[in-house]
């Protein structure tokens, strides 16, 4: 469905917000069920969520939306009004995140253009059933409270306090108790002596049945009882105190859990003043900010003034240059977006999986702070996602081969995210089982996928086969992709934006799978080479040293590959004008220059005929006429020079 043109801009600005209180409500709820409680600004955020998104919704004419909006309101306005004593919490979680799903489902037909045309009505049904029992409760239970007294000089009477409440467990569904250390503590006994033993009772049987039961107990001297007739008066009662409070016998029937009001829960909802604005526009923005660097290298650098001394032109030069990077900085700044977002969208993952496979992992956050592009936060989701999945389902135990292997501590995930100069490291790590050498080279062998002899493999080396198309150590095909099912579409997305994957890993400790990302696509500090008449820039990170060999030093293996020999040490040689197929002003080693790049921690010499200088360029995608036709690997884009030149930017990636 096509929005009309006077509602194009309402309609971005619903899917934006719809959005936002949707991953807001997602990470509320998610909150609320680690702690197991919902403080009262939960439940007044959840009910403005749900009153926002159900008018919107009408306005926009999106009825299914909004009439699931609306019946989940309607749950929330009673629990924020009437405050029952217990919630199904369990079920009212699953409804929500199954609402939760349903919407963002109906958001992305519409975000294509489709009608949103999802049924609700079985949604709403589900909604109704619930608050119906949080009104009328299904079992009907009566509530008494009773105050005994026993008789001066019986002696031990918290034991007999505790006969008491050993035989009621028969009768009730319910009882609590004060003081509620009997069976601890002796001193309970001069409590019970001056305050008397405190009982509260849920029970199906009639007040007279319990009355009578009661009244026979041993050494009784008063027995105080009556009916509660107010479910929120029973709540108060069982509410702990500072010294003492109840404490029940009888397990719950129903997984429950109290409306309390603390605001300074540490899920509490916190608002930001922010501004939207649309990515296109950054966009554009973004793109003149690049062509302006771009005429700011061209005027500063125009072969024109080759020879020419000109102080105030070089002085307003410099202040120009200034200016242009501190615009740059803020431009890219506004583009820069924290990973917070996205990583605690693994939290719904790790919730779900952990039901689905009965396990208890815990979703550790670490550095989620850090600030990356957006492009490339659009680049890491998916990978993020399939990573997280895979440690729950492939790299953490069952709870019994855990406990069998002696692990005491809690299964875990840790997501973290940290900065190394340029780039951004973000790192899944398990304390699972670990990768097992032997049967990745036992699958390696089976899919001919060894590419060097066993022997000579580093444990790195031997990891990183996961990351092979169509590599598994999964024997069984299960809803979740097993450790190395689609790692090498992680792989693709990762090196798309110019990154890498890393994997290490320890028998019964766990695996660690790093992707090193950079911070931003838009503008990078590069070294420019030429090799012929074609001109390549490489990101000065990358590069550790560029030198001038001697032919002595180069060494010829035995599948006739070249090597170098530098401090004692042998690296490989990569021909640009080779690997490229253009004509070089050298093939001598001695007359041209090398570069020394790393790349996941591996080492190459990049030979090339010249070093241009280093230079702030502006990274452009390679023109669509091109890459239709042939895809040339080793590129990452192009870019503009001073001198008006087009330079190629070299993916390392895909060289090495």
């Amino acid at each position: 469905m096509s929005a009309p043109s006077g509602m194009e801009s309402m309609l971005d600005v619903y899917i934006f917000e719809t959005e936002q209180n949707i991953e807001q409500l997602e990470q509320i709820i998610l909150s609320s069920e680690k702690s197991g409680s919902f403080t009262a600004d939960e439940i007044n955020e959840i009910f403005r969520i749900m009153h926002t998104i159900k008018g919107s919704s009408a306005m926009m004419n999106y009825s299914n939306i909004s009439s699931f909006s609306h019946s989940l309101e309607d749950v929330f306005y009673y629990l924020r009004e009437n405050h029952p004593e217990e919630i199904d919490y369990d079920s009212l979680t699953d409804l929500i995140f199954e609402g939760i799903d349903f919407i963002k489902l109906e958001l992305d037909k519409i975000k294509s253009g489709s009608d949103p045309d999802g049924d609700a009505e079985g949604l709403n049904g589900q909604v109704r059933n619930f608050l119906q029992s949080l009104k009328e409760p299904p079992d009907h239970l009566q509530m008494f409270k009773a105050l005994i007294r026993f008789e001066e000089g019986c002696e031990m009477e918290n034991i007999r306090a505790y006969t008491v409440v050993h035989h009621l467990q028969d009768l009730v569904d319910e009882v609590l108790y004060e003081p509620k250390d009997i069976l601890e503590n002796n001193d309970s006994s001069e409590v019970i002596k001056e305050h008397g033993f405190q009982l509260y009772i849920k029970t199906s049987h009639s007040f007279d049945e319990i009355n009578d039961f009661l009244n026979q107990t041993i050494f009784l001297q008063t027995l105080e009882f009556s009916k509660v007739e107010n479910r929120k008066d029973y709540g108060k009662f069982t509410e702990p105190t500072k010294d003492t409070q109840g404490e029940s016998v009888k397990e719950k029937p129903r997984t429950t859990v109290n409306v309390h009001d603390n605001s300074q829960e540490p899920h509490a909802v916190v608002q930001q003043n922010l501004i939207s604005v649309n990515v296109e526009k950054l966009d554009q923005f973004m793109d003149l900010v690049g062509e302006l660097v771009i005429a700011e290298a061209m005027v500063t650098h125009n072969p024109d003034l080759n020879g020419l001394e000109l102080d105030n032109f070089s002085k307003a030069a410099r202040q120009l240059q200034k200016i242009t990077t501190e615009l740059q900085d803020i431009a890219m700044s506004i583009r820069m977006v924290p990973l917070a977002s996205t990583f605690h969208k693994m939290n719904r993952i790790v919730r779900d999986m952990c039901k689905k496979l009965d396990k208890d992992v815990e979703l550790v956050i670490i550095g989620e702070e850090i600030e990356v592009d957006k492009n490339i936060i659009e680049h890491i989701s998916d990978p993020l996602m399939h990573l997280v999945r895979n440690a729950i389902d492939h790299g953490i135990e069952p709870k019994e081969e855990r406990q069998a292997s002696g692990k005491t501590e809690p299964a875990r995930v840790i997501l973290e995210a940290k900065n190394s100069g340029s780039d951004v490291l973000v790192q899944v790590k398990d304390n699972g089982k670990g990768l097992l050498k032997e049967r990745i080279l036992q699958k390696a062998r089976e899919h001919n996928l060894l590419y060097k002899p066993e022997q000579e493999m580093t444990d790195r080396e031997i990891y990183h086969l996961i990351l092979l198309p169509g590599f598994s150590t999964n024997e069984q095909i299960t809803e979740y992709s097993g450790r190395g099912v689609g790692m090498d579409v992680v792989t693709k997305n990762i090196e798309s934006i110019g990154g890498s994957v890393l994997v290490d890993s320890a028998p019964n400790e766990g695996t660690t799978i790093t992707l090193k990302i950079p911070l931003t696509l838009a503008i990078i500090d590069g070294m420019n080479l030429r090799v012929g008449k074609s001109r390549y820039t490489i990101p000065t990170t990358a590069i550790k040293e560029s030198f001038r060999p001697l032919s002595k030093d180069v060494i010829i293996d035995p599948d006739g590959n070249e090597m170098i020999m530098v401090r004692g040490e042998c690296f490989p040689i990569i021909r640009l004008h080779a690997l490229f197929g253009v004509d070089p002003d050298y093939e001598d080693f001695e007359q041209g220059i090398f570069l020394m790049i790393e790349y996941e921690s591996k080492f190459h010499c990049l030979f090339a005929d010249e070093l241009l200088g280093k230079q702030q360029v502006v990274v452009k995608s390679l023109p669509k006429y091109i890459t239709n036709i042939r895809k040339i690997k080793g590129l990452a884009g192009c870019t503009l020079l001073g001198d008006g030149s087009i330079s190629l930017i070299l993916n390392l990636a895909g060289i090495i």
